[in-house]
């Protein structure tokens, strides 16, 4: 992967509430991803809820804009496109939507070529052009950026708005491809674990509330019991029911608290801060109108660990389940691997009983856990730099057969 590419390429990272834009350069010589700029640009609730081409429309427009502000409008640039939901890739530059999840529901998109709607959008503009364009999912993405500071690293995975991990199997292993040697990278979208089922027995109450009252219900089971977007909402419904049974709050549920939606995440980790969350606490349950005394807060921390180690553990045993297929896959009998990590919840949670917990579930695997910069952005320009190598490098030998 670092033997040759090089060049200035764009990213755009499409995942979540918000998404980057992001001018990456590749350095040869120095061994470097640079990011060279980036802008965030955020995609109002509406727009998540409307049309495909609103959605690619206002991409398009952000992409304009940042070209515009960064004097890179006179250049045709490779780009790499994250985007981060379920699709079967067909080709680097085809890949059609499966369905959409993390709060999206543009109509006129599921089924289609998304790589297409973007040109599509970007040709209705007229102002600016884009050389090729490769597509990868965010875990690849990460796995990728990861991988060109860490050579060890075979696992990309994702805890932020959603959740979903990639990985190294053997070729041999892969239905859809013929020969016995190599490996080839899997995007497992573990997100849509459970949705056969099979994770009803430890499905709680509010898991089936939360799927309930989501715009995908029955599907991404496992997403809405580990992901940023869901965890507020879980233990919101945990602190109605204890109020509701007068273990909280005096009984008494405020307007906010009885709101879906307003207890927000982040408020979690503010809330599980080692230092500062017992005021945090205060603060945030003031803000929500409760009538709270010092035992209320106390149990609100309680709740919100529950709710975010339940998380880490869940993430922990699907992440040990692959690197123990990995060491499997190669009669090892120990395995030294490096997982590439992107996501707020990760970010922003303590990660620790995830780790100690991946251990435990792996004992015979030796696993590093290295945070991503931008990764998922910097990924996709790394495998958009792949592609131009090898894309001149098979035309170069056509040529060369040719005479």
């Amino acid at each position: 992967m670092r033997s040759a590419e090089k060049g200035d390429f764009l990213a755009l990272d499409l995942g979540g509430t918000n998404f980057r834009v992001l001018h990456v350069r590749v350095e040869e010589e120095a061994q470097k991803v640079l990011k060279m700029d980036s802008q965030i640009c955020a995609i109002p609730q509406e727009m998540m809820l409307g049309t495909g081409e609103q959605l690619f429309d206002h991409i398009a427009t952000c992409l304009g804009d940042f070209l515009e502000s960064h004097n890179l409008k006179g250049q045709t640039l490779p780009l790499g496109f994250t985007f981060s939901f379920p699709c079967e890739q067909l080709e680097i530059d085809k890949s059609i939507l499966i369905r959409w999840t993390k709060g999206f529901n543009c109509s006129g998109v599921e089924g289609k070529d998304v790589v297409q709607l973007l040109k599509e959008a970007i040709h209705r503009r007229g102002d600016y052009h884009i050389g090729s364009v490769a597509m990868v999912n965010d875990t690849v993405g990460t796995m990728m950026s990861c991988g060109y500071k860490d050579q060890s690293c075979e696992i990309g995975m994702i805890i932020g708005t959603g959740t979903n991990a990639c990985y190294m199997e053997e070729i041999k292993n892969v239905k859809r491809i013929e020969g016995e040697d190599g490996r080839m990278c899997i995007n497992t979208e573990w997100g849509g674990f459970g949705d056969d089922g099979c994770l009803d027995d430890i499905l709680t109450e509010f898991d089936v509330e939360v799927d309930k009252t989501s715009i995908n219900p029955g599907v991404h089971i496992f997403e809405k019991m580990i992901s940023g977007m869901y965890l507020g909402e879980i233990v919101r419904l945990v602190l109605v029911k204890m109020t509701k049974d007068k273990l909280l709050f005096k009984g008494q549920i405020s307007e906010a608290l009885g709101t879906c939606g307003l207890f927000e995440t982040k408020f979690i980790s503010e809330i599980e801060e080692p230092d500062s969350g017992l005021e945090n606490a205060k603060k945030i349950l003031t803000e929500l109108g409760l009538d709270w005394s010092l035992v209320d807060a106390s149990v609100v921390r309680l709740v919100c660990d529950t709710i975010s180690s339940r998380s880490a553990y869940l993430c922990a045993a699907a992440l040990a389940t692959l690197v123990n297929r990995i060491r499997n896959n190669r009669k090892l009998g120990h395995l030294k691997t490096t997982v590439g990590v992107d996501g707020t919840v990760y970010r922003k949670h303590p990660t620790s009983k995830l780790q100690k917990a991946v251990r435990l579930l792996a004992p015979q695997c030796d696993i590093t856990f290295l945070v991503s910069e931008d990764g998922s952005g910097k990924g996709a320009a790394m495998v958009t730099a792949v592609a131009q190598r090898l894309k001149k490098s098979c035309s170069t030998m056509c040529t060369k057969a040719s005479e």
